[in-house]
């Protein structure tokens, strides 16, 4: 079954038999999805809004991977079941490119509004991760030629636009950062196989605009 576009309930819930709910999300990205995944590190609970890493100057804090390292990121179910039942509260960490979904994403407010616009000129989006300060729209892998083709032929790309490719990663829902928890936007459709994604191509032009007419192409955190 096909990602159906606009906006779906958490398909991920709370287990009556007192499961971590991020076990059962990590086994369906993982072992359904085949999407490769590992546990980041945590936010550090002493300090809020920081990382549990060393960094101090950390960027990302509580989204990215640590121990292990993004190498780990696996498919295998029982790998991920026995992280994430040692590690019940950390976040679940997306290794992006190959055959598991990149992402473009961009600040929380622009990103709201390149969604409305998708939904003006028909385009269909697959999910769309969101946190408090970002909103990453999943999409097909793609290489860097494609990437670096795509973006040559614009005159202008916002600083504030990133790129989860190859060798990248990416908080996945239910995780719980320093930015806050990670949610979907716009949800895969509960029971749904691999979720459908569009291609880089189909949304770099909207997202670009968008930014550009905000004024948002700082980098930002």
């Amino acid at each position: 079954m096909r990602e159906i576009p606009g906006r779906r309930r958490r398909f991920l819930s709370q287990r009556g038999d007192g499961r971590s709910e991020s076990v059962d999300a990590a086994l369906t990205f993982a072992a359904q999805w085949q999407w490769p995944v590992l546990p980041g590190v945590a936010p550090d609970p002493r300090r809020p809004g920081r990382c549990g890493c060393p960094d101090p100057d950390c960027t990302v804090p509580g989204a990215h991977p640590f121990d292990p390292g993004l190498l780990a990121a696996t498919t295998d179910a029982r790998m991920v079941r026995w992280w994430w039942t040692n590690r019940p509260t950390a976040p679940i960490i997306l290794a992006t490119g190959g055959k598991a979904p990149c992402a473009v994403s961009l600040p929380a407010l622009p990103a709201a509004r390149a969604l409305a616009a998708f939904d003006r000129v028909g385009i269909r989006l697959g999910p769309v991760v969101a946190s408090s300060t970002r909103w990453a729209i999943l999409v097909r892998p793609y290489s860097m030629e494609q990437l670096g083709e795509l973006l040559y032929a614009k005159d202008f790309v916002p600083g504030s636009l990133r790129f989860h490719g190859e060798g990248g990663y990416l908080a996945l829902p239910p995780s719980e950062t320093g930015a806050g928890p990670v949610r979907w936007e716009r949800a895969p459709l509960p029971g749904s196989a691999s979720p459908w994604v569009p291609d880089v191509e189909a949304v770099v032009d909207i997202v670009v605009d968008t930014l550009t007419r905000t004024g948002v192409s700082a980098p930002e955190l």
